[in-house]
C-alpha cells in the first residue's frame, strides 16, 4: 500500500493495517523515497513483491498502484484504492494544483511556514508536519513529481479485470468523489464506498474500512 502526495507509510498503516488484517491481508507499506525517483521507487516496490499482489494506496499512491496493475496485469490480484484524484493527465485537478501550491510555499516559506499558510484541519496539519519532515530537502520536488504524473486513463482502467475497491470522502474537494465514481465506472469489477474527512480526523481507519468493504463487494461479497 502506497502513500499519497507528501504522506508516508505511518499514515498508510494507520488507515489500512487493521481493516486489511480483518479480511486476511497482511499490509506491506514501503516508505516513500523522496525526490525525482518517488514514483519509480514505489512502482519498483510493488514489482519486487512475491506472488500475486493486492496493491493499493491513497491518492497519488492509488494512482501508482493502478498504473502498476495496468503494466503488470498478470501479477495483480486486485486493487484497494482510496481517494483517486484524477485520471489521465492531471490538468487542473484540485489535488495537482494543491500539491504545486504546497511545493511553492515550501520553497519560499519552509515546511513550518507552508503548513501555517495552508487552510486544513488540525489533524491533517499534524499528519503532514510529521510526514513532510521525513522528505527533508526533497519535499518540494516530491510534491511536484506527484502533481505532474499522469494517472491511468479510463481506457487503461477498463483493461483491468480484477476486483477493485475504491474509497472516497463525500466532503473532500481535493479528491472529488466524482473521480472515484469515474474510475469505478470504467473498471469492469469495481465498487465504491464513502466516508467523510470529518470522520477520518478522529478515526483514520474509516477510510481503510470503506476501501476494504468496497473491495469485498467487488469480489462478490457483501
Amino acid at each position: 500500500m502506497l502513500p499519497g502526495t507528501g504522506s508516508d507509510d505511518v499514515f498508510v498503516r494507520s488507515v489500512f493495517e487493521i481493516p486489511l488484517a480483518a479480511v486476511g491481508i497482511t499490509l506491506v507499506a514501503p516508505p516513500p523515497v523522496p525526490g525525482s525517483s518517488l514514483a519509480v521507487s514505489a512502482l519498483s516496490a510493488l514489482s519486487d513483491s512475491d506472488g500475486p499482489v493486492v496493491a493499493g494506496g491513497i491518492s497519488f499512491g492509488a494512482h501508482l498502484a493502478a498504473e502498476w496493475a495496468v503494466a503488470h496485469p498478470s501479477r495483480c490480484a486486485g486493487l484497494v484504492l482510496a481517494l483517486p484524484a484524477w485520471h489521465g493527465e492531471p490538468g487542473s485537478a484540485p489535488a495537482s494544483r494543491s500539491a504545486l501550491l504546497s511545493a511553492a510555499q515550501v520553497r519560499s516559506l519552509g515546511v513550518d511556514g507552508a503548513l501555517t499558510e495552508s487552510a486544513m484541519p488540525a489533524w491533517l496539519s499534524g499528519e503532514l508536519s510529521r510526514a513532510w519532515s521525513g522528505y527533508g530537502s526533497e519535499l518540494a520536488e516530491s510534491l511536484e513529481v506527484a502533481a505532474a504524473r499522469p494517472a491511468p486513463t479510463l481506457a487503461e482502467l477498463a483493461s483491468l479485470d480484477v476486483p477493485v475497491g475504491i474509497a472516497a470522502c463525500a466532503d473532500d474537494p481535493i479528491h472529488p468523489a466524482s473521480v472515484a465514481s469515474s474510475w469505478a465506472g470504467a473498471l469492469p469489477r469495481a465498487a465504491v464506498c464513502t466516508t467523510r474527512l470529518s470522520i477520518m480526523g478522529v478515526d483514520p481507519e474509516a477510510l481503510g474500512r470503506a476501501a476494504v468493504l468496497a473491495f469485498m463487494r467487488a469480489c462478490g461479497a457483501t
